[in-house]
């Protein structure tokens, strides 16, 4: 019997969705389908603690969702997508039972693939306030 083909991302919108929903569902193997299976993929936590490689990455997460129930909510205040790379910039609030936090800055790198779109790079910063504010969308050229 074969393994289930991975999801197919025809955007990287489609990815950041399946990221964030996989976080609210505490599902890590949802989350982990985001991310590209390339060994260099890099996740930076709030806490500063910098992680490379799909191992180091998994082994976060799986800390992170057998101990807490999380929701982040974002706010896409910047967007860069060129035909193979996509750059999200994000204020993020997030939910951990009934208490918000945050501002955070997440910056979400994606790269287009085999498998579609796939995310390669994820930074995520203590912010003191939404530098943009929420709704409002900024065209950069």
């Amino acid at each position: 019997m074969n393994p289930p083909a991975p999801p197919l991302f025809a955007t990287p919108e489609d990815a950041e969705s399946a990221f964030y929903d996989a976080i609210a569902k505490g599902d890590l193997e949802a989350l982990m389908a985001v991310w590209s299976e390339d060994e260099e993929v890099i996740c930076t936590h709030p806490t500063g603690q910098q992680l490379q490689g799909l191992a180091a990455i998994r082994e976060s997460w799986r800390q992170v969702l057998a101990t807490t129930r999380l929701q982040i909510n974002g706010n896409r205040i910047a967007q860069w997508q060129g035909m193979l790379l996509s750059v999200h910039q994000i204020v993020e609030h997030l939910q951990v039972g009934e208490e918000i936090t945050g501002p955070l800055q997440a910056t979400n790198v994606f790269t287009r693939g085999p498998h579609g779109w796939r995310l390669v790079c994820r930074h995520s910063s203590a912010a003191a306030e939404p530098t943009v504010s929420e709704g409002e969308h900024r065209v950069l050229h």
